[in-house]
């Protein structure tokens, strides 16, 4: 018995963290953050490590299902954004905000750039899909009801194997407006920018001006 059927789902995540030096969660999965149903909650974090990028994490059966999306989320219908898909992240992960260590897996800033909950639209041939049927099919629609971000996307896979990649197209509808990563950097949380976040930990952001600004 054992094998992948008992893997945890945390397990690539828990084997990259040294929790000893990381002020992360530790992996646990679980079905919620309370004890009554609520919406599934998705967040977006706006990291500078080695590559700067956007994660953006949905809650799909007790974890974070996350993508590395490098030019950040769009809300142009038009724009079709990479988003690769990384290892799944605790629930309590959508609450990070702060410094990894350098040399830790990851390290460098991370800005709690937007959060809320989401409500599942994924369908095929006319049946609703759960979130993880239709990413084992390559397709999940969603829409957003964040302080930034609102209304319809969809991830769709294009590449699969080692390097599995997948686009975030935002869909048509009232929602739909222009570049929000650009002319609203700050946290939902503590309207923070990235230096300010970096400076308070003794960290500097190489190339950034002190403001924030983009």
């Amino acid at each position: 018995m054992g094998g992948e059927r008992d893997r945890s789902p945390l397990a690539d995540y828990d084997r990259k963290r040294d929790f000893t030096r990381t002020g992360e969660p530790r992996g646990t999965a679980r079905r919620g953050r309370g004890g009554r149903r609520r919406a599934p909650v998705f967040v977006v974090q706006h990291h500078v490590a080695r590559r700067e990028h956007y994660d953006v994490r949905l809650e799909v059966d007790g974890v974070l299902k996350s993508w590395a999306v490098p030019k950040g989320p769009s809300t142009d219908p038009r724009d079709k954004r990479l988003a690769v898909p990384t290892e799944d992240h605790p629930l309590d992960y959508a609450d990070f905000e702060g410094s990894i260590p350098a040399g830790e897996y990851g390290g460098g800033t991370v800005l709690l750039w937007d959060t809320g909950t989401y409500t599942n639209t994924t369908s095929k041939n006319g049946r609703d899909l759960t979130m993880a049927e239709g990413i084992e099919h390559g397709h999940i629609s969603f829409r957003l009801d964040g302080e930034k971000l609102r209304g319809g996307y969809a991830l769709n896979r294009f590449r699969h194997g080692a390097e599995e990649a997948w686009l975030l197209v935002k869909e048509k509808d009232a929602d739909a407006r222009r570049r929000p990563t650009s002319s609203r950097p700050e946290s939902v949380r503590t309207g923070r920018r990235l230096p300010e976040i970096a400076e308070a930990e003794g960290r500097t952001l190489k190339g950034r001006p002190l403001d924030g600004g983009r």
